[in-house]
This record gives C-alpha cells, sequence and structure tokens, in this order.
C-alpha cells in the first residue's frame, strides 16, 4: 500500500514538473527561441554530439526549459546515445590526423542536424518559423563546419601536436559558452553571433588559400624530382 502510494505521488511529481517545463518553454519570446535556434546550428557544426548532450541533459535536470519539438533531447535513450558520441568525439579530435577523418565522416551529419535542431525550437508543424529557422541553422552549421575542417586541416600541416590539442578543448568549451550565452542572454548572442559569422568567413577564405599553396607546393616537390629525370 505504501509503495503504492508512493508511486502514485512520484509520478504526479514528475507529471507536475513535466508540466511547469512545458509551461515555461511556451512562454520564451522570440528573440529567445530565435537564439537557441542559431546558437543549436552554430554549434553543432563544432560538435553535434556535445550539443544534443547538454541540451538534451540540460533539459533533464530541469535548467534549461526545453520547447516541444526539443523534449526528446531529455530522453534517456537519447541522452546514452548522445553521451557515448561525445566520449569517442572528445578523443577522436585529440588526435592530430584521426580529427579531420572525423570531422569528414560527420560532415554529413552536422548541417542536416543542425537545420533539424534549430527547426526544433520553434516545433514540426511545417509553419514559416521552423523553416526560416531551418535555414538559419543549417546555415550557421555549414559556416562553422567549414570553419572547423579548414582550421583543423591548416593545423595538421605542423608536426607538432599540441596546437591541435589546444583548439580542440578550446571548441570544447566554446559550445558550453555558445548555448549558455543563448539561453541567458539572448541578444547579446545575437551581437556574438554576427561578429562570429563574418570572422568565419574570413578565416575560411584565408586558410583555404593557405591550404591550396600548401597543397601546391607539396605537389611541386614530390614532382621535382620525377620533371628532372624526364628532363635529363
Amino acid at each position: 500500500m505504501t509503495q503504492a502510494v508512493s508511486q502514485v505521488m512520484t509520478d504526479g511529481m514528475t507529471q507536475a514538473v513535466g508540466q511547469a517545463v512545458s509551461q515555461a518553454a511556451a512562454q520564451l519570446d522570440m528573440p529567445s527561441l530565435l537564439a537557441l535556434a542559431g546558437a543549436l546550428g552554430w554549434a553543432s557544426g563544432f560538435r553535434l554530439y556535445a550539443v544534443v548532450f547538454l541540451v538534451g541533459g540540460s533539459g533533464a535536470l530541469g535548467w534549461l526549459p526545453l520547447p516541444a519539438g526539443l523534449q526528446v533531447l531529455q530522453h534517456p535513450a537519447m541522452l546514452g546515445a548522445s553521451g557515448l558520441m561525445l566520449a569517442l568525439e572528445f578523443f577522436a579530435d585529440k588526435v592530430p590526423g584521426i580529427d579531420s577523418l572525423w570531422d569528414i565522416v560527420n560532415s554529413v551529419l552536422r548541417v542536416p542536424a543542425g537545420a533539424a535542431l534549430a527547426a526544433g525550437v520553434f516545433g514540426a508543424d511545417g509553419g514559416t518559423m521552423t523553416w526560416v529557422a531551418a535555414l538559419l541553422g543549417g546555415s550557421l552549421a555549414a559556416t562553422s563546419q567549414a570553419a572547423k575542417t579548414t582550421t583543423r586541416a591548416a593545423i595538421n600541416t605542423s608536426p607538432e601536436p599540441f596546437s591541435n590539442i589546444a583548439v580542440s578543448f578550446l571548441e570544447d568549451g566554446l559550445v558550453v559558452a555558445i548555448v549558455w550565452l543563448a539561453t541567458q542572454h539572448p541578444v547579446a548572442f545575437g551581437v556574438v553571433l554576427v561578429v562570429a559569422v563574418l570572422a568565419m568567413w574570413v578565416l575560411i577564405g584565408l586558410l583555404f588559400r593557405f591550404l591550396r599553396g600548401a597543397v601546391r607546393r607539396l605537389g611541386a616537390l614530390l614532382g621535382g624530382p620525377s620533371r628532372a629525370a624526364r628532363n635529363a
């Protein structure tokens, strides 16, 4: 009898907490929703699994009221899967060469996942804001993915591993900072996001030219002896 009463009380408390979180999420204003959508898209290009685990865990603990379209992230199965992938990515991203291979494999997931997460902020009803958020999230994920990939490729041209590890830890912290700023100070996050995206576009252009030049120099170095032998 006591166990049954305890179970009923527990279920009632869980339902009450769930309703409170849902009501709090419904009260998020448009700047907060747009900031959250932008943060999910932008951070997914760096660390998709960290974003899913961090946001889902925050929702499960009651730290962050999740909109209805994102509450699947706090399901125990989703937390377990994203936590496992987060652990794998954490170590793979610290090893030069492995990190670039990991980026290539996961590049097909980060952009659509960033779009889907951003769209989930506004629900899955196919409304106008859902599509706007999907476009925003996908574009931001593609930008951060391109910046991450070109940066890592440029760093991997150096034989020492320490700069690679330092940048990897920087990206880990950046994801946490992005989610925190977007949820606590959405307007400030919007300003930071615009500046960061412009900076990433410049960085991508500079690093792309650097990598193209490095490939040309490597080709000339490898092809030099063979051309000399043919000329002789």
